[in-house]
């Protein structure tokens, strides 16, 4: 039940830069489909590049209320994982 109420989705990071005077985050503009862009921020800085993500598909979760950080408004969450061996 509790997942039937995320709306996931796949997005394709269509830009990306560093947010000034933040130590994580980065901004990150993804492209839905049928044109449809949002904006969202996101702490990964200390594992990607911005130029590295830009044209990469990441997974979107859609349905969050916006939030302002830094004054920039984040329209959503990408979902990432780190491969931590076998730990």
């Amino acid at each position: 039940e509790q997942f039937q109420a995320l709306d996931i989705r796949i997005a394709k990071v269509i830009a990306a830069e560093a947010v000034p005077k933040a130590d994580k985050l980065l901004k990150l503009t993804l492209e839905l489909g049928g044109g449809e862009r949002r904006t969202v921020l996101s702490g990964i800085k200390a594992f990607y590049a911005p130029e590295a993500l830009v044209g990469r598909q990441v997974v979107y979760l859609a349905n969050l209320a916006p939030r302002t950080m830094r004054g920039i408004e984040s329209q959503g969450m990408i979902l990432a994982a780190n491969d931590v061996g076998n730990a």
